[in-house]
């Protein structure tokens, strides 16, 4: 599809676009995420333990991540194969449906062992929504930015992220404070029966975008790979690890200051979800106004040395944000959530550009859809449940701060290791470096 757009404006919708349904998309995911924290334990897995029920509540969240390899696989295939738009109208409409029908399930006490599988298998299908979603939007947004607007773009972009986790805590934080019976029965599914609402709007600004100008340039040229997977395996291996690693660190950061802290603040600081929340959400802010201005720093002084400030950061401010969470003082713990987000901001904010500019343009959805979506199985995928552990265990807060630290040690590692293109217009995607088709000579 072509635009008569000029192309600033065309950017600048492409960031709307990209935005409005990357917030969707992390609304519908982070409430799954929440409710597995304080709700999901009681309904769908009902145990003697509440530890052990959250526990497997936790677990559940985990299989989301797991299954964003298989749509970033999928979904890499077809954005190389049929281009970035059509996919993310699928993705969007598929996390909306499967977390407009987890607001429908019923409990364990009615259904039985039905509850939770269905419960589950909604989840998988929301992780192989995102699984091709956040490559698909970073795609679009980086590919219509200039080049000297690549990391601002895709700082904004990614503010999508903090915005979506914000609107699910404003979400939840309106049905915590009713009494625990009507909880568990009916409150908590309002917040999953609204993301209808947001994806029909959504989908309606996404369906106006352009595709993007590097996907109709490679169909141009009849660089279309018939294996695009095998392509990205065989001459960018390297990149795919690297972006692996890169991710891991902050993607452990925020799984662990958005989800874990609502279960550690309950069992290790005897606080109430909505006392934490109350923590959270103003300290979130902070993302979503950092992130777009490491963003533009990053397109002055280069993507790499922000994104290696921000990993190595992340090695000293848990110990930071745990050991000012347990004060239990309002004002100490929010100064710890900003302090850990302030570098967490400048590590994700180089996510877009920095990662998806490591691949060629015939390949680089494939590429950068199983990079990322490895690391959030390392990262992000059970964070929660490892953290619940170590807390079961008795390790204590300095047994999790050295977690965390650890992860952003290796994202420290990757930014080290992971070439920073040339500031100039996407790189070439010569024939001859990715395969012997007859369309690509």
């Amino acid at each position: 599809m072509t635009t008569t757009a000029p192309p600033a404006r065309q950017g600048f919708k492409t960031v709307l676009a990209s935005w409005i349904g990357t917030t969707i998309e992390y609304y519908d995911f982070a409430i799954y995420g929440l409710a597995a924290s304080v709700i999901f334990a009681k309904v769908f897995f009902p145990t003697t333990d509440p530890l052990v029920g959250t526990l497997i509540s936790l677990s559940s969240f985990g299989v989301g991540y797991v299954a964003r390899p298989l749509g970033g696989l999928v979904f890499g295939h077809l954005g190389d194969r049929v281009g970035r738009k059509a996919i993310l109208v699928t993705t969007l409409t598929m996390m909306g449906s499967a977390t407009f029908l987890i607001g429908l399930i019923p409990s364990y006490q009615q259904i039985g062992i039905l509850a939770p599988i269905v419960l589950v298998v909604s989840r998988i299908v929301q992780g192989v929504s995102l699984g091709g979603e956040y490559s698909g939007a970073t795609l679009m947004t980086v590919e219509h930015a200039g080049e000297r607007r690549r990391g601002l773009h895709g700082g904004l972009m990614n503010t999508g992220t903090g915005s979506g986790m914000i609107l699910a805590n404003l979400a939840f934080l309106g049905v915590f404070g009713l009494p625990d019976d009507q909880l568990l029965s009916w409150g908590w599914r309002i917040p999953f029966l609204l993301s209808a609402v947001l994806v029909i709007i959504g989908l309606v600004v996404r369906l106006k975008i352009a595709e993007s100008p590097d996907f109709a340039e490679v169909k141009r040229r009849g660089e279309i790979r018939k294996l695009p997977i095998l392509d990205v395996l065989r001459h960018s291996g390297r990149s795919v690890v690297l972006v692996t690693m890169g991710t891991v660190g902050a993607g452990v950061a925020f799984t662990m200051t958005t989800v874990f802290s609502l279960t550690y603040g309950k069992v290790a600081l005897g606080m109430t979800s909505g006392a934490m929340l109350a923590v959270l959400l103003p300290a979130a802010l902070v993302t979503v106004i950092c992130v777009p201005l490491f963003g533009a720093l990053a397109d002055r002084t280069g993507m790499r040395p922000v994104f290696v400030w921000g990993a190595a950061s992340l090695l000293v401010s848990p110990f930071v944000w745990f050991a000012l969470l347990n004060t239990r003082q309002y004002g100490l713990m929010l100064l710890g959530f900003v302090l850990l987000f302030v570098g967490y901001s400048a590590n994700y904010a180089m996510f877009p550009g920095f990662f998806s500019l490591a691949f060629p343009a015939a390949v680089r959805f494939s590429g950068l859809s199983v990079g990322f979506t490895l690391g959030t199985i390392f990262g992000n995928a059970f964070a929660p449940a490892i953290g619940s552990g170590l807390l079961a265990s008795g390790g204590g807060w300095v047994a999790l701060a050295l977690y965390m630290a650890g992860t952003g040690a290796i994202s420290l590692v990757a930014g080290l290791l992971l070439r920073e293109p040339a500031r100039e217009d996407t790189p070439p995607t010569p024939a001859t470096t990715i395969d012997s088709t007859p369309a690509t000579r």
